[in-house]
């Protein structure tokens, strides 16, 4: 039976999109008719006599008025439509105080006002609206990333094409070049680029040979590959992406919660003011079109399209260079960091070990001692068991399979092996699980400088150690100078590993602090220490072992989180890459944030505090008032749309798509 899973991006948004994106379309071909119709009447005013007086005494036009009036409330049914829904949820909105200006203006026969100012607050509107719809439909768009069709490999090599809904995880999958890969997945066979732009923000493409982990919706340029499924649908990393982007940008930061407790009070208080305008005009026309005029002026769409605005576009800056931010709220608490916790192995260090020495017991030899280690470890995902099980491999050993495997994070493995248990780990573990460790009271087995030691034992007496090595990142020491720069007091570095090797990679990244031989939970006390110091914590690790003590930072950050739904739950936030040059980038984001809302607030408030003397005064009317709306409206949408570009220089060596022709067994990609 065909398992058709979740799509990668929910059938209700995705419908959603695009009956907004119709809506929007439909309302704006309205708006176009409503608008000529004003136009024509204003031009039927003025070559045409006019032959009928109103109440004040002044010649008009009947079929200008008409044709002003049809115009009008063509305009006004968006206007109307929208306050009825807002008013039926119980939910105070700006939609109030226009609507009941263009109705003021239709009650008190202003036909062309009214239009006039309808048309102006729907310009401003739609352009809200295609703004966010532009931000949604570019994260639907990534469903186009994943191609409608797999070709899938039957268990006699037979190939099949088959939608990619009815794949399941264990299916085969052969991808050639050119060709998006349909779901996240391992490579069995082949060698192949691939462009994971769209998942890690990385711009260099990545070499992929046997073993190698894929994600669906990324481009395979170069080689053939078959690919067994591992996740499909909204399980793989890219759906994982989307739906935690469209979640964060549902959240909102504290400024803008204030902002909707208050904006109950806000439209009383100008209707009131409005009505009070009215009450003491001598001239009750007069009055009416001031009252208009205030209406039209005191709706806070600058304001309240100040913060959400901003938000939005710094969530796609973000997402563009592989930072995947869960809540608005974790992106401001970033500009105030003081102190950053590194974890050693795989944050600072590429996490890459490699055995670089070994010292088997008298009665062992280093091939012996490397089976068993490798053989006890291979149930292990932790760096220094993968590069136990890659050396040996590379020697050609045969492993064994091990029994009652147990890890104890931090510690070591524990496993039967033969028929024999097997240790590796620290040496006061063995000693605290009962091994014989006298061998390491010989001076030839003492501890080397700068390496990490891992000691084996079998069966409660110790065999020998192996000796690895981890290289620092090339650019971290430089993204540690950089956040100095920004203003971070303390830069501390723990890990497991032993204090030679921890002291070595500190001095090497200019840590101010470094903590060694530490447990998870020992992490977890030094970040609460840190808080009671008054620093704002942030924690950096793989999001793995360091869990705990990401989700007790102020801020949690995981590195090369594509793949790893662990690293992407345990964090506030979770890099798709390794590049460290995101953190600071991350911080000057969000400080680069914070200034544009500020700039748009006082912008907005700023607006209404000078146009809202003036529309009483009777120096700005209703015409000029709306037009004044919509210019403000699109100038705080155009300041925050500058952060969509803030960063570009972390991305300016964009892969260049690899251009090849469909073929019979090549389809062209949607």
């Amino acid at each position: 039976m065909n398992n058709v899973h979740a799509p990668l991006l929910d059938e209700a948004t995705k419908a959603s999109v695009e009956v907004q994106t119709g809506r929007v379309s439909l309302w704006l071909i309205a708006t176009l008719v409503g608008g000529t119709l004003i136009v024509a009447s204003f031009l039927t005013d003025f070559f045409f006599a006019k032959s009928i007086r109103d109440s004040a005494g002044m010649l008009r036009n009947p079929h200008a008025d008409t044709i002003a009036l049809v115009g009008a409330i063509l305009l006004a049914l968006p206007l109307v439509w929208h306050a009825l829904k807002h008013l039926a949820r119980g939910e105070s909105h700006m939609d109030e105080l226009v609507t009941l200006a263009v109705l003021a203006a239709i009650a008190n026969e202003q036909y062309k006002m009214a239009g006039v100012v309808a048309f102006f607050m729907i310009i401003a509107t739609l352009i809200e609206t295609r703004t966010a719809l532009g931000a949604r439909a570019s994260i639907a768009s990534l469903v186009r990333l994943t191609p409608q069709e797999a070709h899938r490999l039957a268990e006699a090599g037979a190939e099949e094409v088959v939608a990619v809904a009815q794949l399941k995880p264990g299916d085969l999958v052969r991808v050639r070049p050119g060709d998006n890969i349909p779901a996240d997945g391992e490579v069995v066979a082949g060698e192949s680029s691939i462009n994971e732009a769209t998942v890690t923000g990385e711009s260099l493409a990545a070499d992929k040979s046997i073993g190698d982990e894929v994600y669906g919706g990324t481009s395979n340029l170069t080689g053939a590959l078959d690919i067994r499924v591992t996740k499909v649908g909204a399980d793989t990393t890219l759906g994982r992406v989307q739906s935690l982007i469209l979640e964060a940008e549902r959240t909102k930061i504290p400024l803008m919660r204030l902002i909707d407790r208050y904006a109950g009070w806000y439209t009383p208080t100008i209707l009131m003011l409005a009505g009070m305008v009215v009450f003491f005009s001598e001239d009750r026309s007069e009055g009416i079109t001031r009252a208009i005029a205030m209406l039209v002026a005191g709706c806070p769409l600058a304001l309240l399209l100040a913060t959400p605005t901003a938000m939005v576009a710094a969530l796609s800056c973000a997402a563009r260079l592989g930072i995947l931010v869960k809540n608005v709220v974790n992106l401001e608490h970033a500009r105030s960091l003081t102190a950053v916790v590194f974890d050693k192995t795989g944050t600072l260090t590429t996490g890459e070990l490699s055995v670089t020495q070994m010292k088997p017991a008298p009665d062992m030899d280093g091939a012996s001692l490397l089976k068993v280690a490798a053989s006890a470890e291979q149930m292990s995902k932790h760096p220094t068991a993968k590069a136990l099980v890659a050396i040996a491999r590379e020697a050609k050993l045969s492993l064994e399979k091990p029994t009652l495997f147990e890890e104890i994070a931090g510690r070591g493995v524990a496993a039967t092996v033969d028929g024999e248990e097997i240790m590796v780990g620290r040496s006061t573990w063995l000693a605290e699980r009962g091994a014989d460790m006298t061998l390491l009271d010989n001076p030839d087995y003492a501890d080397v400088e700068g390496v990490s030691m891992l000691y084996v034992t079998r069966a409660k007496r110790c065999v020998g150690w192996i000796g690895l090595e981890d290289r620092t990142r090339p650019e971290a020491r430089a993204a540690i100078d950089s956040l100095r720069e920004l203003g971070i007091k303390a830069i501390t570095m723990v890990t497991g590993d032993k204090w030679s090797v921890a002291r070595r990679v500190a001095a090497e990244m200019g840590c101010t602090d470094v903590q060694a031989e530490v447990l998870p939970e020992e992490k977890l006390q030094l970040v609460d220490e840190l808080k009671r110091k008054g620093y704002s914590v942030c924690v950096i690790g793989d999001g793995v072992n360091d869990a705990p003590a990401l989700a007790a930072g102020n801020l949690g950050i995981a590195m090369g989180a594509a793949g790893s739904d662990v690293a992407i739950n345990s964090a506030s936030i979770a890099l798709m890459n390794n590049d460290l040059s995101r953190l600071p980038f991350l911080i000057r984001l969000s400080r680069q944030t914070t200034r544009v809302i500020t700039q748009n607030l006082v912008f907005g408030i700023a607006y209404i505090l000078v146009i809202m003397p003036l529309t009483v005064s009777g120096m700005v009317t209703p015409i000029p008032a709306a037009l004044l709306h919509a210019v403000a409206s699109a100038v705080v949408i155009f300041n925050s749309a500058r952060l969509v570009r803030f960063g570009e220089e972390l991305d300016s060596h964009a892969p260049q798509p690899i251009l090849k022709p469909p073929t019979a067994a090549t389809p062209a990609l949607a």
